[in-house]
Parts: C-alpha cells; sequence; structure tokens
C-alpha cells in the first residue's frame, strides 16, 4: 500500500509529522518541472532503480546540508546537462512506497540554457500535455503530473 501527502505550502512539518516511525528508507528529492512553451521534460528511470522503467521529472537527491535549488541545479546539470537560470518552487510531496519515503520537493524550471543530453544514458522526451497524460509515472508523481498539466495545457 502506499501513501502520499501533498504539501501545497513550504512548511513540510505536517507532512513529515505524519510518516510512520519505522526503519523505512527516506530520501530527499529535487524535483525539475522543466518547462518550454507547451511542452515539459520527462526522462526514463533506469529498469535497475527503483520505479525502474517508469518516467519522470528530471532531478535527484538532496545530500545533507544542501540547499534544495542548489541540489536541483547540480542534479539536472549533471543528469542532463541543463543550467537552471530560474526557478521556483512549487509545492512538495511525502510519498510511502511501503519500502522507502520519498520527499519530492518540485521546482518549477521556467528558464534553462544548455542543449538537454542523456549524461547517464537515460531516455528523454520533451512531452505535450497529451504525451504527458499516456506516459506512467510512479505513483509519488500524480501530484506533479496534474500541476504540470496546468502549466503546459
Amino acid at each position: 500500500m502506499t501513501r502520499a501527502h501533498a504539501v501545497l505550502g513550504r512548511n513540510t512539518s505536517i507532512a513529515m509529522a505524519s510518516l510512520p516511525k519505522t526503519m523505512q528508507k527516506h530520501v530527499h528529492v529535487a524535483v525539475g518541472v522543466i518547462t518550454h512553451g507547451a511542452s515539459v521534460l520527462v526522462s526514463k528511470r533506469a529498469d535497475h532503480q527503483h520505479q525502474g522503467g517508469l518516467w519522470e521529472f528530471p532531478g535527484g537527491k538532496v545530500e545533507t546540508d544542501e540547499a534544495v535549488k542548489t541540489a536541483l541545479a547540480r542534479e539536472l546539470k549533471e543528469e542532463l546537462n541543463v543550467t537552471v537560470l530560474a526557478a521556483a518552487p512549487m509545492f512538495e510531496i511525502v510519498h510511502d512506497y511501503g519500502d522507502k519515503v520519498v520527499h519530492l520537493d518540485i521546482w518549477h524550471v521556467s528558464q534553462h540554457t544548455g542543449e538537454v543530453l542523456a549524461n547517464e544514458g537515460q531516455a528523454w522526451q520533451w512531452a505535450d500535455a497529451d504525451t504527458l497524460r499516456e506516459l506512467k509515472f510512479p505513483a509519488a508523481n500524480g501530484p506533479i503530473v496534474t500541476a504540470t498539466l496546468k502549466l503546459i495545457d
């Protein structure tokens, strides 16, 4: 069974307080909703990864004592050769997969430079609203898809 909490403000204490106190792995992830006109950049998770084979909004783990915006910029450059010029926080999600709890910190990247490259060998695409509706995402990404459709549709 999975459980998700969408946190619409920047205060995560409500969502974090409701997490079960277990030995589950907790991962804080900076996520970029990178838009270009009526499209958004998505990438496919490697088959060997947690939730492998599904599409995702690019980003990565926030390191200890690292600012989320810094982590976002670092991860997007490492993974896809994207340099963030302008980004604003959207919302946060805490999702319990049973074996792992992810805290997704979602940012809208409205300005960026760099030719998109699959630096880690992952598939990627610019998805319009119709394509985005058809792609398969991890359960935690549902609210991100919904919010993104409002940006590009």
